[in-house]
């Protein structure tokens, strides 16, 4: 690890420290519009909004030659990874506390580091491979098994949804690590919002009359499938806030995991999990139950090991490796 790398990583780190607040700020406003409106219109409005914005950051990338790939196929696939991602989370906020379903979520940084193994060839000790396990662990007691659905009182399907949308979210940052080899971040963020924009009309045209669901429909249901309204006044604001949030994260993360290695960024997501309770607690009144306070206490413990090795693991290898001369 010479000088030039470290700084890539110190920025990396600012970038998904940028990324992360401004995803807090995201699940808040969608959490709190997801009783009123269909989240493909959300969805729509978010990246309608976030792709002009993305747009300047192209031009001040290199302009519209940027947008250029031979890799097509692998961007549609990312991006196809980032809504299943995105939505599977989403319709989770509609029928559980916001600290909850991140904390199930962030189980990602783990996936990351399991799968950055036949993925991008990195090497992964057995004491980090622990770690891991420990994580998840910490993923099985907040899903709660001893109970029953009427204890939980959502289904465990809805308890699985942040799990899944972390194992897509995963899979899509290990891909932002390959295509930025040849990629921008505003061009793999404009591929992202795009993908967005054609997924949601696609849901708009099948199902945006609200034909799917009624009132007894499942909290999660009725979110994903509802009529599109036009939005209040009010909320007009919250709309846009979505749009420019989704440009700052599309942006942020792309630039984060195309400029360092995945082991080093994943573990500053977990700045996710206090944002999360606050926002929860100031915005919505809950307070996580004992189970996800063990759950957040194993993930958080094992991905700050995981990262802590990491970077004994960079000291030595800077040691290890002469100076390059200037």
């Amino acid at each position: 690890m010479n000088a030039d790398a470290h700084n890539r990583s110190g920025a990396a780190i600012g970038f998904v420290l940028a990324g992360i607040l401004a995803i807090s700020i995201n699940d808040m406003l969608i959490k709190k519009l997801s009783g009123g409106y269909p989240l493909h219109e959300i969805v729509f409005a978010r990246a309608f909004i976030g792709i002009l914005f993305s747009l300047v950051l192209v031009q001040l990338e290199g302009g519209w030659r940027i947008l250029k790939t031979t890799q097509a196929h692998w961007h549609i696939l990312r991006g196809l990874l980032v809504v299943v991602a995105n939505m599977t989370f989403f319709l989770a906020l509609a029928a559980i506390p916001l600290a909850d379903a991140t904390a199930l979520f962030f189980v990602a940084p783990l996936f990351i580091t399991l799968l950055s193994i036949p993925i991008l060839g990195e090497k992964v000790g057995i004491m980090r491979l622990t770690a891991v396990a420990v994580g998840f662990v910490g993923v099985i007691i907040m899903q709660r098994p001893w109970a029953d659905t009427q204890a939980l009182q959502v289904s465990r399907l809805v308890l699985l949804l942040p799990v899944i949308s972390a194992l897509t979210y995963a899979l899509n940052q290990l891909m932002t690590r390959r295509l930025g080899v040849h990629s921008k971040a505003s061009a793999l963020s404009i591929y992202i919002q795009g993908t967005f924009l054609i997924v949601s009309l696609g849901f708009f045209l099948i199902a945006g009359d609200g034909r799917f669901v009624d009132a007894t429909s499942p909290p999660s249901m009725q979110f994903l499938l509802r009529e599109w309204v036009w939005p209040a006044q009010d909320d007009l604001w919250v709309f846009l806030g979505l749009g420019v949030n989704a440009a700052i994260i599309g942006y942020c993360l792309s630039q984060a995991y195309r400029i360092a290695d995945a082991a080093t960024v994943a573990p500053f997501e977990y700045v996710g999990l206090p944002l999360a309770v606050f926002w929860g607690l100031v915005i919505f009144g809950d307070l996580p139950v004992w189970e996800i306070w063990v759950g957040i206490a194993l993930i958080l413990g094992s991905g700050l090991f995981v990262f802590l090795r990491e970077r004994q693991k960079a000291r030595r290898l800077l040691k290890t490796r002469p100076l390059r001369s200037v």
